[in-house]
């Protein structure tokens, strides 16, 4: 097999990759969100299922959670969902995400000081608008670093979708290498993850720059 028709091939498993990327961060980002709220909500049995839903996710490993989203449908109702594939694959990584971002929200929701609060209340704001208009953006400027963190992470691991079967770039690369009997399509397949990374990484460093008047 040529360079050109191995990176041909590995640039259609990135496209792959790419959108189990930004198809997670669509859905995990804001469903974290609504977690940290029940995570810190004075409801004690929401909280607590909040707190259970973040335990589990994050202490059982996302491979085990892709091959539950998977086959749950067919082994607890019998359902052979035809197409699912991909749909199972975006609800497990969103699913699992959702759970270390709402933590990272807690985190940076509880750090604002209770001055804020008071404040907006004498200027006459609610709830709603003290956290839309002056909590989260503050608090967005803070978790920031974080969020990056779980974005570079979340890169890495949309590898672990071959555990269903699917053709992103990762299981393509070790499909030629298994076939050419060659070390250079795994190679070709950590430059990929690298460059990505690095725009990810540039791109998030842009945009906390973009926050720093809040400083």
């Amino acid at each position: 097999m040529s360079v050109g028709t191995m990176l041909l091939q590995l640039g259609k498993g990135m496209i792959s990759t790419t959108e189990i990327f930004f198809l997670t961060l669509l859905f995990s980002l804001p469903l974290g969100l609504f977690i940290s709220f029940g995570r810190m909500s004075k409801n004690g049995l929401l909280r607590g299922i909040s707190k259970f839903y973040i335990s589990i996710m994050r202490g059982t490993p996302l491979m085990l959670q892709l091959l539950v989203v998977y086959f749950a449908p067919y082994y607890l109702f019998g359902l052979n969902l035809r197409g699912y594939r991909f749909f199972a694959i975006i609800l497990a990584f969103s699913i699992n995400y959702a759970a270390y971002f709402a933590e990272i929200y807690r985190g940076g929701i509880e750090s604002m000081p209770a001055g804020q609060y008071e404040a907006a209340k004498v200027l006459g704001y609610n709830k709603v608008q003290t956290f839309v208009k002056i909590i989260l953006p503050q608090v967005i400027k803070r978790i920031m670093p974080s969020i990056t963190n779980e974005t570079i992470t979340l890169v890495k691991d949309t590898s672990l979708a071959f555990v269903l079967a699917h053709a992103e770039m990762f299981t393509l690369a070790k499909q030629i290498a298994a076939k050419e009997t060659s070390m250079a399509p795994l190679m070709a397949a950590g430059v990929f993850y690298y460059i990505f990374n690095f725009v990810v990484a540039f791109s998030m460093e842009r945009i906390e720059k973009a926050l720093n008047y809040y400083r």
